[in-house]
């Protein structure tokens, strides 16, 4: 029961890598705010939490909005009194159109930059103040191996997110903030699958070192150990689960 007494934040958490990081941190004795833009989604996943003897909040943000995340963090708080962790796990991924940099519809490309991007600043600036005055915390992004990758502007996303987590590590770390990432490798989930042509997952899986897709309860033991006070001194890193895709000297 490593978060006992901690309050939790993780976006995106209506299905895939989200879902598991919530019910992960509600096992280990967290109350989750399940925050997700489908509502429904997220309702479903704090049900399962709560019949598994959790603690669950559903709340509906758009991170790409300073002012929903705002709202998003306001409502945790009036619940539960404040915020310790923030998992910035939303993302365009699932079903995402993969355009050219020179072909991709301008809108689109914002829209894709603003939650992808930027989300992660907005839930952050909404949550530090109530992390300060609970004398710090500790935020997880999720980044992606696509980062150190030419994969246009999912991979463009990804490296501005590393930027920001070295750069929130640096800015919040004498106010006992924490800031790190996970850079999930190729996932087995239905963002991924839709994404991913099939004919392109046995290649892929064949020049990963360990030879399978992985699975969100690969990412958890990473998130769970980030969050924890095991990680104390830990901040400022991109923590790569990848089955051994990507090679950093």
């Amino acid at each position: 029961m490593r978060f006992e007494n901690k309050i939790a934040i993780v976006t995106g958490a209506g299905q895939g890598i989200g879902e598991g990081y919530a019910k992960a941190l509600a096992v280990e004795g967290a109350r989750v705010a399940v925050a997700d833009l489908n509502i429904e989604q997220a309702d479903r996943v704090a049900k399962e939490i709560e019949a598994g003897g959790g603690v669950a909040l559903a709340v509906k943000v758009d991170v790409a909005d300073a002012a929903s995340a705002a709202a998003m963090a306001k409502t945790v708080k009036t619940a539960w009194g404040g915020i310790d962790l923030l998992v910035n796990n939303a993302a365009i991924y699932g079903g995402m159109k993969t355009d050219s940099l020179m072909a991709v519809d301008m809108d689109y490309y914002y829209r894709f930059m603003a939650v992808n991007q930027y989300g992660a600043l907005h839930c952050t600036r909404a949550c530090y103040d109530s992390m300060v005055e609970r004398g710090g915390g500790a935020i997880v992004n999720q980044s992606s191996t696509a980062a150190w990758m030419a994969g246009g502007y999912y991979s463009i996303a990804k490296a501005a997110l590393n930027s920001l987590t070295v750069s929130l590590a640096s800015q919040l770390g004498s106010q006992n903030i924490r800031v790190n990432a996970i850079a999930p490798g190729p996932t087995d989930t239905a963002a991924t699958r839709s994404v991913v042509p099939d004919a392109y997952i046995s290649p892929l899986v064949n020049s990963l070192a360990i030879k399978r897709l992985g699975t969100p309860e690969d990412h958890v033991g990473a998130l769970l150990f980030l969050l924890s006070e095991d990680a104390s001194w830990v901040t400022g890193q991109i923590f790569a689960t990848d089955g051994g895709q990507i090679v950093r000297t």
